[in-house]
């Protein structure tokens, strides 16, 4: 049994693994899957690796926040070894001196991030400052944490816990009541919403969709929520209490059942919505978060069955590694083809696509096999 009050969770890389496997290369080998053998299980699993159009869920729209979550989970734990030496209990007990280092750190982090949104982007294409997209999901990650990190250092518990209701409420209060030009107040469509219009007001270069970003400026407030409550998790976790591990995952269970039903109860007036990031979404995809992690965690950390996952630990040890590469940096489908693809052609034609898919993932993990046993890790 691992030790789940200090050190690293071999669940965290799991679990960020497994969901960036799926944006990596996993959703083109269940779709093709879909095609070649169209049961129930494949054709719905098919339907859940693609964004909902506007208002709804998939799982597709929980990879991102998910990954964010992870992100806060594992930040009092990278912060304990800072507190230890200097001898405090809380993060925000740390000297100035201290925290001013820690601050430095961070902004860097966050700024290394932003510039690699910008080369996902495809930034280095130099298209033109108008045709360039600025945000991103890189950028969002690490604005979100670099903000919650910010909560995290200075306020206690409960007034983190302030921070959290405050920001979805007061999102959710900006976006139902403050009128858009031409569109009035509570329009929440591509065009109406708060969102979309601070996007065309201040987010320079090209916007995702036209009109808005997914990625945009006002609705990252609500991810720092999401990242907010990784961090929730992740102190409970790791805290000296008078409850057992049991307690504590059947506590942080009850709170996964709690947040989801609140997300459906606020879907009503709220919808759920990832591309603007709504507080319901927030509330739903964070109960889901957490289940996910207690899965993990129960299974790898407090069962020590982790040679399944080695596959997705490779993965989630090098996830903004792999994702920049995916995304374009690296040419993978003519690797997979230059290998494999002398055998795939005398395979049935119906299944090559799927072959094809497959042989991608297997490029891969190779690539972060060998990575892994080299101990060569993107740490940003």
């Amino acid at each position: 049994m691992s030790n789940t009050t200090s050190g690293r969770l071999i669940s965290l890389d799991a679990l960020r693994g497994f969901v960036m496997f799926w944006i990596m290369s996993g959703e083109h080998i269940i779709h093709a899957l879909a095609k070649v053998a169209p049961i129930p299980i494949f054709v719905w699993m098919s339907s859940q690796l693609h964004h909902a159009e506007w208002n709804g869920i998939t799982f597709y729209d929980m990879i991102f926040p998910v990954f964010l979550f992870v992100a806060g989970v594992s930040m009092p734990y990278s912060f304990e070894k800072k507190m230890q030496l200097a001898g405090v209990k809380s993060p925000n007990d740390l000297p100035p001196t201290e925290k001013r280092k820690i601050y430095l750190s961070m902004l860097k982090r966050t700024f290394i991030l932003l510039v690699l949104g910008f080369v996902v982007n495809g930034l280095l294409r130099f298209d033109g400052f108008d045709q360039t997209r600025f945000a991103s999901v890189l950028g969002r990650i690490g604005l979100a944490w670099f903000f919650a990190g910010i909560i995290f250092l200075n306020f206690d518990f409960k007034k983190q816990l302030i921070w959290f209701f405050g920001i979805l409420i007061g999102y959710y209060a900006a976006m139902k009541w403050i009128p858009v030009p031409d569109f009035g107040a509570g329009i929440l469509t591509k065009e109406g919403s708060l969102e979309g219009y601070i996007d065309r007001l201040f987010l320079p270069g090209r916007l995702h969709s036209t009109v808005y970003d997914p990625e945009g400026i006002f609705s990252t407030l609500p991810a720092i929520a999401t990242a907010l409550l990784g961090v929730f998790i992740g102190t409970f976790l790791k805290a000296k209490c008078p409850f057992s591990i049991n307690v504590k995952l059947l506590l942080m269970t009850l709170t996964a059942v709690v947040l989801i039903s609140i997300g459906l109860i606020w879907d009503i007036s709220f919808p759920i919505n990832k591309h603007l990031w709504t507080s319901s979404f927030v509330c739903f995809v964070g109960g889901f978060s957490i289940l996910f992690f207690v899965f993990f965690y129960v299974i790898i950390d407090l069962f020590g069955f982790h040679k399944w996952a080695f596959p997705l630990i490779l993965i989630g040890s090098n996830s903004i590694l792999i994702y920049i590469a995916a995304e374009g940096l690296v040419d993978f489908k003519h690797t997979a083809d230059y290998l494999f693809g002398g055998l795939i052609q005398y395979t049935s034609l119906n299944w090559q696509p799927f072959f094809v898919a497959l042989s991608v993932t297997i490029v891969q993990l190779i690539l972060l096999y060998f990575l892994y046993k080299k101990k060569w890790f993107l740490k940003i």
